[in-house]
């Protein structure tokens, strides 16, 4: 018999009863824990599945687009997966439960396909394009163009649901598409540069934002004057 301080006296099989099952609650844990980085690791692992799908069927739309008209409608194509950070952050910030159903209902633009776009028209022509398409369907759909946020901000977003096809059965993706013109992609890039120093001054701050805003409509008379530019020398043919 072990004699404990308290008095009580404990047997060794009792002790080695309770190792055990810390022991197993411990190895439960672990084993909670790999499933649940096999499981995340997957999600990412269609979410990639599902941003080539869409990227795909852009480059697919440029090439044919590009062979009825004079310019490729598609400058660039870049694509991104939502980092583990930001995913926790969001998770957070919504008050989720972090498991892979939640994330998977509730977060919509993990997976990230950004098209930027010569002129604003080509936008609109590619996002009706892309809907129309049979298995794409729209989620969400937030016009930042004809509506530009308070800030200046343009871009056309859109949530779609489209399916990757395993080896074993067919799956229903959610990306998160953004349309813009070169204009728009350079100015909201440097906005989020600024926007996330911390070290500015709040005169400097608002000075900033105002020369943003303007900027940005600068921006937006650019895109215009540049695409009836190309509609004249178009009709000139």
């Amino acid at each position: 018999m072990i004699m404990e301080n308290n008095g009580f006296e404990i047997s060794g099989e009792e002790i080695q009863k309770a190792f055990a099952e810390v022991m197993s609650s411990a190895g439960k844990a672990k084993e909670w824990f790999e499933e649940s980085v096999k499981a995340y690791k997957e999600l990412m692992a269609y979410y990639r599945c599902a941003i080539m799908e869409i990227e795909t069927k852009f480059n697919v739309l440029n090439e044919e687009l590009s062979l009825a008209q004079d310019h490729n409608p598609i400058e660039t194509i870049k694509t991104r997966l939502k980092s583990p950070e930001s995913i926790a952050e969001k998770i957070e910030r919504r008050n989720l439960i972090p498991i892979i159903e939640e994330i998977e209902k509730n977060i919509t633009d993990i997976a990230g396909v950004r098209v930027i776009c010569s002129f604003p028209a080509d936008i609109y022509m590619l996002a009706d394009a892309l809907l129309a398409q049979d298995d794409v369907r729209l989620v969400e759909k937030k016009d930042y163009i004809r509506a530009p946020k308070p800030n200046g901000y343009r871009s056309m977003h859109l949530i779609v649901e489209t399916p990757i096809f395993l080896h074993d059965r067919k799956k229903l993706m959610k990306v998160e598409v953004q349309l813009r013109t070169i204009s728009m992609d350079w100015w909201a890039s440097l906005e989020h540069k600024i926007k996330y120093k911390k070290h500015l001054e709040p005169q400097l701050a608002s000075e900033l934002e105002k020369e943003l805003l303007e900027c940005a409509q600068i921006s937006a008379g650019l895109d215009a004057r540049m695409e009836d530019i190309s509609h004249r020398a178009q009709s000139a043919k």
